[in-house]
């Protein structure tokens, strides 16, 4: 995307020097510069000081302002073409005048003089009726300050101007404050300002001739004074410009005709003027091709005559005069830092709202955490699948092969408090699916049947705890704080942190693993050194067991572990069973510990594991074979099942000494056929038989059951609700991420140092780029990257969601905390040390070495547009990688997003030569946004365009090479800040509703 001379040859700048407007005509008119006819002589007008004639159209020649309408006037030449011209006139300025058309007095006795001449000794005083004493001298004021009516003239030297109009031009301007305070109020002919009111007049002359004339009104002063220097400032509305037909720059040279231009000005003008004698004619149109500081004028002379009269009674920071000491803050920033103080006032709200929650409920009375004392009954419980009805729904959920299938058929049993089960039956028989039904996991196909846990009404749930076969667990923490991570989530914050702390302590001792209390877990699938197998697996069941639970369900405990490692899981879970969860409140009425319902599916276990279990439920291709007793009891049932023959004849014979529980899988797979059987429920008796139907707990054992339910129901450990507070899941989760990241630090150096090797490449890439043409280009194109390179660099948020997700479904799937903690969490820890600091990074010493507008107030825009930019491509990141199951979907959407930015960024291509039918896109396009802000932000520092074409010296306004080659707006920037603002509340909001609606454990 070189930039060549030949693109902008001269012809070219000439069309371009202004943004050119529709081409209108001269406003017909009978007075020439804005003069106004004659109240007494509807064939005259009244002129402004230094033009006359039948229509003020003729320039003075040589006399002084006093004169009026006797004034010598300058006039036409053929030499010309027929318009008055000052320098061919040979007009001498009288002494003590001067500027161009000799309006401007430049001795303190000039004015005198000239006064008394025209009116000889009548006082100069007007406008102080009713003050005596007044000193009537008259003197020139040649400040800047305008005191009543002030004239000014300078010199407009801009190379690009010269480069087209090479000759003189000069810009005469009047002033007028409060035209009854000056002495020309009443000088025959003379209009100060329409109606009386404030007013500026401004004419500009090339080579002596005029070529246009402007007029503004009302206007304003300010003045401002520093320890420094002094300025003076004047603002005038409603401005009106008249480009005079057949002169040089209206219409003389047909290929530099500016009459469209000149005549379309319009609104706010800006004259301001320091003490160095330069002024600056500011206004939008003008801004945009010679820059912020608008038209530069130098070599400026000031001259007003007034009394002093005037000086001594007169404020001139009165009614339309002001006086300024600093800069007033601009709408948008104060916009702005109301919606910062907006925000941060919300957030101190809501902590207040969350700490008072918080000290609410630690307040509250916590009557003990004993779990137990719950038996379990399921009833024909029959579950099937079916595979997805859209061909989508696979990008987002786990596809089912085949048509419908049947997982259970009618399978019923149970288990009572304190007892112990073993779910038998080879693969596919349906024991998982069973026990994730038990647990209350949420599953995709349908399921018919009951679940119920006495004494609990139907319908009513106790703490089922779940023991995935799989171990999820966090790397970075040690097998402590994992669980200590769990019991300040799942217990009551009125518990004390010391009992918690206790708890801890004594689930440690007893699941065996104080000899790893303090080590890391590490990787559980082998990547990274930690605990072994079998001590993952048991702080599996510990997390579970923090929670004090009713009924603990466990999928596979001892699958993948050694026979000593199985062995340790078995005798943990079955003391579990016997001894109640782990107690950190009172016993029950009879001091005896409330037992807990325990259920694992075993695959295959040793004859050893086998008869630690007390009951037994044998699945075969999801019907239940047997339900009952363990032991010797199962092998004894099929042995009176085949000595009875029918469908019992192919059950194989039991030997003496084999492993129960190899019999019981070889029937569920070779004899699946078998009649089912009703559970039987009881204990043996003397010789290993049992009793069916024999109760097993009295009638006031089940009263007193009922009554601890009831008790228990009435504490704070309901099921499925949050034990912990909003503000104590934030604290708890990110004082997690916190020890992470602290433990982690490879991933946050790692960021930061290619963040600072990037902005060093960057950087010298771009370095102290130029304010040429070419160097304009450069210092796009570095922004450009630093915004592409955010867009690409962001990724990795993508995965880090992918790699946490599962943690996030395990203890979601728990109660640990709400989806929007979590967020807040991974904002606070991902977004600020991951995202955030190291953008600040590279983009902190590209801004420098490569020279960018080298001003606070412009970096720090920068970066707030940087910053949201990076906040925006998190959020969509973290939106892909919740949205879809599968990384590499997400992450090749994101990629393709990427270059769809730098497409519609406007770097590459011009956006309005983009065909409507896809134009549209640029709206939706983040990078396009932050392109624009931070484009504009960099010209708005008043960057200049310095360079030389084809011989021709360019001396331009870098806003209108943006506008030409980018077509940003000038004034976009906070516009583009609230568009981010949007893209970030759009993506949050999103995001938030993909967690909690879509993000949840489904099996």
């Amino acid at each position: 995307m070189q930039l060549g001379a030949r693109k902008f040859g001269l012809s070219h700048w000439q069309c371009a020097l202004f943004i050119l407007a529709l081409s209108t005509g001269v406003n017909g008119q009978t007075c020439s510069n804005y003069g106004e006819t004659s109240p007494t002589n509807s064939s005259s007008c009244l002129c402004p000081p230094g033009f006359g004639g039948p229509t003020c159209a003729q320039p003075a020649c040589g006399g002084t302002i006093f004169d009026g309408s006797s004034r010598s006037l300058t006039q036409s030449s053929a030499s010309s073409t027929a318009f008055a011209n000052l320098t061919a006139s040979g007009c001498t300025c009288e002494s003590g005048w001067g500027g161009v058309g000799c309006n401007i007095c430049t001795t303190p006795s000039a004015c005198q003089v000239a006064y008394a001449a025209v009116n000889g000794n009548v006082s100069a005083i007007s406008g102080l009726d009713g003050l005596s004493g007044l000193n009537d001298t008259m003197v020139c004021n040649t400040a800047p300050i305008v005191w009543a009516a002030g004239e000014l003239s300078c010199q407009v030297n801009n190379p690009t101007l010269e480069a087209i109009y090479p000759l003189q031009s000069t810009l005469n301007i009047l002033r007028t404050l409060n035209s009854s305070l000056s002495p020309l109020h009443n000088i025959t002919g003379t209009l100060l300002s329409p109606s009386s009111d404030s007013a500026l007049y401004a004419q500009l002359f090339y080579d002596g001739v005029e070529q246009f004339f402007c007029s503004a009104t009302p206007c304003t002063q300010t003045i401002s004074n520093t320890t420094t220097s002094s300025g003076n400032t004047w603002t005038c509305q409603n401005l009106s410009c008249t480009c005079i037909q057949n002169t040089t720059f209206c219409g003389g040279v047909p290929v530099s005709n500016l009459t469209g231009t000149i005549d379309n000005l319009s609104g706010t003008l800006v004259v301001v003027c320091d003490s160095t004698n330069t002024c600056h004619f500011q206004q939008d149109t003008i801004a945009q091709v010679f820059g912020s500081q608008g038209l530069a004028m130098e070599g400026c002379v000031f001259g007003e005559c007034i009394t002093q009269a005037v000086i001594d009674t007169t404020n001139a920071t009165s009614s339309a005069a002001t006086t300024s000491g600093g800069t007033e803050l601009s709408g948008g920033v104060i916009a702005g830092l109301a919606v910062v103080g907006s925000l941060i006032a919300l957030g101190l709200a809501v902590v207040a709202w969350g700490w008072f929650i918080q000290r609410a409920a630690k307040k509250l009375l916590f009557n003990g955490g004993q779990g137990g004392g719950i038996s379990v009954q399921w009833s024909d419980v029959s579950y099937i699948v079916q595979p997805p009805q859209g061909s989508m729904s696979s990008l987002f959920t786990k596809p089912t092969i085949g048509g419908v299938k049947t997982i259970l058929d009618s399978v019923s049993g149970g288990v009572e408090a304190g007892q112990f089960m073993a779910i038998l039956g080879p693969s596919g028989a349906g024991k998982t699916t069973l026990i994730e039904l038990i647990a209350g996991k949420t599953k995709s196909g349908k399921y018919a049947g009951s679940i119920t846990f006495p004494p609990y009404a139907p319908g009513h749930r106790p703490r089922v705890a779940f023991v995935p076969q799989d171990d999820i667990l966090p790397s970075m923490l040690t097998v402590r704080e994992a669980l200590t991570f769990a019991a300040s989530l799942r217990l009551p914050e009125s518990l004390a942190a010391s009992s918690k702390a206790a708890l801890v302590s004594t689930v440690i001792s007893k699941l065996g693993l104080d000899a790893v209390a303090e080590t890391r877990i590490g990787a559980t699938d082998g990547t990274g050194r930690g605990i072994s197998g079998g001590e993952a697996r048991r702080v599996s069941i510990g997390l579970e067991l923090v929670g004090c639970p009713d009924v603990l369900a466990c999928d596979e405990p001892t699958s993948g572990l050694d026979s000593v490692s199985a062995w340790r899981v078995v005798n943990v879970l079955k003391e579990v069973a016997r001894g109640g969860g782990i107690a950190i409140g009172h016993q029950d009425s009879q001091g005896y510990r409330k037992g807990v319902a325990v259920i694992c599916s075993v695959h295959q276990p040793s004859s050893r594991l086998y008869h630690a279990f007390d009951s037994v439920l044998l699945l075969s291709n999801g019907r239940a074979l047997y339900s009952g007793p363990g032991g010797l009891i199962p092998a004894q049932y099929f042995m009176r099942m085949r000595e009875g023959g029918g469908a019992g004849a192919d059950v194989p014979p039991y030997e003496e000494g084999y492993n129960v529980a190899d019999y019981l899988l070889e029937i569920s797979s070779e004899s699946p056929n078998i009649p089912r059987m009703s559970p039987i429920t009881g204990t043996p008796d003397e010789k290993g038989l049992v009793s069916p139907g024999s109760p097993t707990a009295s009638v006031e054992e089940k009263d007193d059951r009922r009554k601890d339910v009831e008790a228990l129901s009435s504490q704070n450990l309901e099921p499925g609700k949050y034990a912990a507070t909003f503000l104590t899941q934030l604290q708890v989760l990110c004082g997690r991420e916190w020890k992470i990241l602290r433990r982690d630090k490879t991933l946050f150096f790692t960021h930061l140092v290619v963040a600072c090797v990037l902005g060093v490449f960057c950087g010298g890439l771009y370095y102290q780029t130029g304010i040429t043409i070419a160097g304009f280009q450069s210092r796009i194109g570095c922004l450009f990257f630093l915004g592409s390179l955010i867009a690409f660099s962001s990724l990795s948020a993508l995965y880090n969601i992918v790699e946490i997700r599962p943690l996030f479904l395990r203890e979601r799937s728990n109660w640990y905390y709400s989806p929007t903690a979590w967020l807040f969490s991974r904002l606070i820890f991902d977004v600020i040390p991951l995202r955030i600091i190291p953008t600040i990074a590279v983009c902190t010493i590209t801004y420098w070495m490569a020279g960018l507008a080298h001003d606070a107030a412009h970096f720090f825009k920068f970066l707030f547009i940087i910053v949201l930019y990076t906040l925006v491509m998190t959020l969509f990141n973290f939106l892909l990688g919740t949205l879809f199951r599968n990384g590499g979907i997400a992450i090749l959407l994101s990629a393709l997003s990427g270059l769809y930015q730098m497409t519609y960024a406007g770097f590459f291509v011009h956006l309005a030569s983009i065909p409507p039918v896809l134009r549209w896109l640029q709206w939706l396009c983040p990078l396009k946004y932050t392109l624009e802000a931070i484009s504009v932000n960099e010209v708005g520092s008043g960057l200049m365009i310095q360079d030389t074409l084809q011989g021709v010296p360019v001396n331009v306004s870098a806003t209108l090479i943006m506008q030409l080659l980018f077509g940003f707006g000038m004034n976009n920037y906070y516009r583009d800040v609230l568009v981010l603002f949007a893209f970030i509340a759009g993506f949050g909001i999103a995001v938030i509703a993909v967690v909690w609606l879509k993000v949840r454990e489904r099996r």
